[in-house]
């Protein structure tokens, strides 16, 4: 293919600790990135945000030196460019006025834990208490969710209740946010849309409707004139504005970040993912199906490719801290100089010594939902050295991850991996190119763990369903059989299984430690 026929499609992976663009060509190979890091802030114990008009400008910064850098190296993006997927972290909630496009308050992070209080209170004014809205949405009454994070905005923030009052406030996660700018903000009139997969994760929408639910949004006092559109994960959503880079360069997909994994992995049916960044998150395709789980899992979005395509659902399990604690270690304890350092540390002893983390620091998500638990040390001894906290941090994902995955099978025996063996779990993430985790993971689940060789799924997947839209490619090039195989590191469980429910049973014992431990004094 000569320069001029090159074609390509753009990615925007906004995630909790950094923004990225990827430009991929027609065989999925990235050809130009970018990426950078944004401010994390911690205004109280447990409450975690960002600021909404930093986040805008890192795209800015990641799209135009993206593009710089494939041009720079012969790639002719400006002609060859077809469409821009946009992939984001899920949850994180704001608000923004209408009239003069300036958000209202900072965006609240998915983990933050503020709304602890609003959800108690309506555990006991609703019946069924935490599930009372599961059957329609698929999730239960946490902090975790958006529309509980509206909740306290409504409540807390004077101009926010103002501007929602007045009709001035727009509601949206960060993809909304984005789109919105992109597709000209309050000098053009921007688009307010939200895609299937995140507006699954607010609490508000219909699984079966894909719709905002008007019982759930007049139980919980939310207006539906704040509310984006709900659009499918691949289809031609507008055209980015002047006064950005690439303008006129239609935005074709969009879905949350665990949702772009799936698809980057091409997941079918009965076929699961984990992805490891900040937190973990585990997905399975149940196909067509909505499957209400019984052992503490979510019931979500996998993806809708189209307007008139079918919906696939998943069982998903989220765990809250993953690659937070390694960082943790680096930032906050200074027992490491960077993250990659882990690896080796953990390396130096050949096992955790006794010693088991829960990294429970604002609470533990799937399968135990516990807001009341805090981060524990187990087991620790005389002879404990810093390498045995490494291992022990890097098993706490593994073991978090196990804990997840059981609960699938539990809740979806016929969906995983239904006729085709043995299990696999697919991973991906920027944790994952840790061999030692990789290897613990596979030996603390029993089964074997895939690795691909290009392990940005999240920015892949959103690629995918943008090119989709635009015609670059089929569903058969995105889920055909035996792609990239070749390229796949593949790990094999090697410990005994005896051992492995010894570590279980220890793991399982330390996670009850973790328990009603909130209200501890300063």
């Amino acid at each position: 293919m000569s320069k001029a026929e090159e074609v390509f499609v753009g990615s925007i992976d906004q995630g909790t600790t950094s923004t990225r663009f990827i430009i991929y060509d027609k065989l999925s190979r990235p050809i130009g990135s970018h990426q950078v890091e944004f401010t994390q802030i911690y205004p109280q114990a447990g409450w975690v945000e960002h600021d909404p008009v930093e986040i805008l400008e890192s795209v800015r910064e990641c799209i135009e030196k993206a593009v710089e850098k494939a041009t720079a190296d012969g790639h002719n993006v400006d002609h060859g460019l077809k469409g821009i997927g946009l992939t984001n972290q899920r949850e994180t909630t704001l608000v923004w006025s209408k009239s003069t496009g300036k958000p209202l308050y900072n965006a609240i992070v998915w983990m933050d834990a503020r709304t602890s209080s609003i959800c108690r209170k309506l555990e006991k004014e609703l019946p069924g208490g935490r599930t009372h809205f599961v059957e329609t949405c698929g999730l239960p009454i946490s902090t975790y969710f958006s529309a509980l994070k509206l909740l306290w905005l409504i409540e807390n923030v004077k101009a926010v209740k103002e501007a929602v009052e007045s009709g001035d406030a727009l509601f949206g996660t960060i993809d909304t946010w984005l789109i919105w700018n992109l597709t000209g903000g309050v000098v053009k009139g921007g688009l307010h849309v939200t895609d299937v997969s995140n507006a699954s994760r607010t609490m508000l929408m219909n699984l079966k409707s894909l719709e905002w639910d008007k019982p759930t949004l007049e139980t919980l006092g939310i207006p539906a004139h704040i509310l984006p559109k709900i659009v499918s994960n691949s289809e031609v959503i507008g055209k980015i504005a002047e006064g950005w880079p690439i303008p006129g360069i239609p935005i074709s997909g969009c879905l949350g970040d665990q949702h772009a994994a799936m698809l980057g992995q091409a997941c079918r049916k009965g076929e699961a993912k984990s992805t490891y960044g900040t937190g973990a998150f585990i997905l399975l395709n149940t196909g067509e199906e909505v499957v209400q789980s019984k052992n503490g899992l979510l019931t979500t979005l996998a993806f809708k490719l189209g307007p008139l395509s079918p919906t696939n659902y998943a069982l998903e399990g989220s765990i809250a801290i993953a690659g937070a604690a390694v960082q943790w270690l680096r930032d906050g304890l200074g027992i490491i100089k960077s993250a990659s350092e882990i690896e080796g540390l953990a390396s130096q002893v050949e096992d955790n010594g006794g010693v088991y983390f829960v990294p429970a620091f604002n609470g533990l998500f799937a399968p135990y939902w516990r807001d009341d638990a805090r981060g524990v040390w187990v087991g620790i001894t005389r002879g404990i050295t810093k390498a045995h906290f490494a291992r022990a941090v890097l098993e706490s994902m593994c073991f978090q991850v196990r804990d997840v995955l059981e609960s699938m099978k539990k809740d979806s025996l016929d969906k995983v991996d239904a006729g085709k063996g043995e299990f696999l779990l697919r991973v991906d993430g920027g944790a994952s190119v840790n061999n030692l985790l990789m290897q613990t993971q596979a030996d603390l689940l029993g089964s074997s763990v895939v690795r691909p060789a290009d392990i940005e799924t999240t920015a892949l997947g959103a690629a995918y369903a943008a090119g989709l839209a635009v015609g670059v490619w089929t569903e058969e090039d995105i889920f055909g059989t035996g792609k990239k195989a070749e390229s796949d590191a593949i790990f094999h469980p090697v410990l005994d299984e005896e051992k492995r429910n010894k570590r279980v049973e220890s793991w399982i014992k330390a996670v009850s430690k973790s328990f009603d431990l909130a209200d501890l004094s300063f």
